[in-house]
């Protein structure tokens, strides 16, 4: 049955690969299939025998294998007694209880003041030789302090140092004589300055005189450069009067230079200007 088999598959690749190039390509394949198929088939079957043989044939080469397993069991010493002879339990000792030190007691009462109270006070006996002298000086030997005044003074450059001075604020209430100014008083733009408005403001228009009229004008230049006080002492009212509108007018605040004192400091002071005119009637 297999060589039909065979027989008709060689005859159908005859007529399959009439013509054709049967040396290579399929029509070896088909021809040679059956001889693979079988060669492929002793090889696996070899192969699978070899790999199930093989751990037998490992187990058979080693040989057998003792396995030796030590148990350890300690159970700790052994306590062998006499049964013969009896245990002597000792005696249980008692312990005395501990008893307290003595503690000295202190009586903190007063005692009554009395006038034949009795000295208990323990004293050290006072020697026979004993003189006046230190606590630990018991033969009384005098001990005399290291009076010892070096008589020569250290050497070195000597500074003279003067206190420092505080000076005493100024006196805002009190207003400096000449003696004791540095700088005086003036008028911003001097003095010369002050008469020109003094005679370019002056209305002599209610003064009625044919002589020279004369004032002098007194007043205080204050400290902020303001003036206060202004008196005039000539003979004639309406003059006078004028003179001091006039002084007024022109003096208004900061218009005047205080005076300072002999520290350089303003001070309050007084200010004399005198005023002669004479009036065409």
């Amino acid at each position: 049955m297999k060589h039909q088999n065979q027989n008709q598959e060689f005859r159908f690749n005859e007529v399959l690969f009439e013509h054709r190039n049967k040396e290579y390509g399929a029509y070896v394949l088909r021809n040679e299939s059956d001889r693979i198929l079988t060669k492929a088939l002793f090889i696996g079957a070899s192969l699978m025998a070899a790999v199930s043989i093989t751990p037998f044939v490992i187990s058979a080469l080693k040989g057998p294998s003792i396995t030796e397993q030590i148990i350890t069991c300690d159970f700790g010493p052994i306590d062998i007694k006499n049964v013969d002879t009896p245990e002597v339990i000792p005696p249980v000792e008692t312990v005395k209880p501990a008893t307290a030190p003595d503690v000295k007691t202190f009586d903190s009462t007063i005692p009554t003041p009395s006038s034949t109270a009795q000295d208990n006070v323990k004293k050290d006996p006072v020697p026979d030789d004993a003189v006046a002298g230190f606590k630990d000086n018991f033969k009384g030997d005098v001990i005399t302090p290291n009076t010892h005044v070096p008589t020569t003074a250290p050497v070195g450059p000597v500074i003279n140092t003067p206190p420092p001075s505080v000076q005493e604020p100024v006196d805002k209430n009190k207003i400096a004589e000449a003696g004791e100014l540095g700088v005086e008083a003036n008028f911003k733009g001097g003095i010369d300055s002050f008469r020109n408005k003094v005679m370019n403001n002056f209305d002599g228009s209610g003064v009625e005189s044919d002589e020279i009229v004369k004032t002098t004008v007194t007043f205080i230049v204050e400290m902020d450069g303001t003036i206060s006080g202004v008196k005039a002492n000539g003979t004639n009212v309406d003059f006078n009067n004028e003179a001091i509108r006039t002084v007024k007018a022109i003096s208004n605040k900061g218009t005047w230079i205080p005076a300072k004192n002999k520290k350089g400091e303003f001070v309050r002071s007084y200010f004399k200007f005198p005023i002669s005119m004479k009036f065409d009637n």
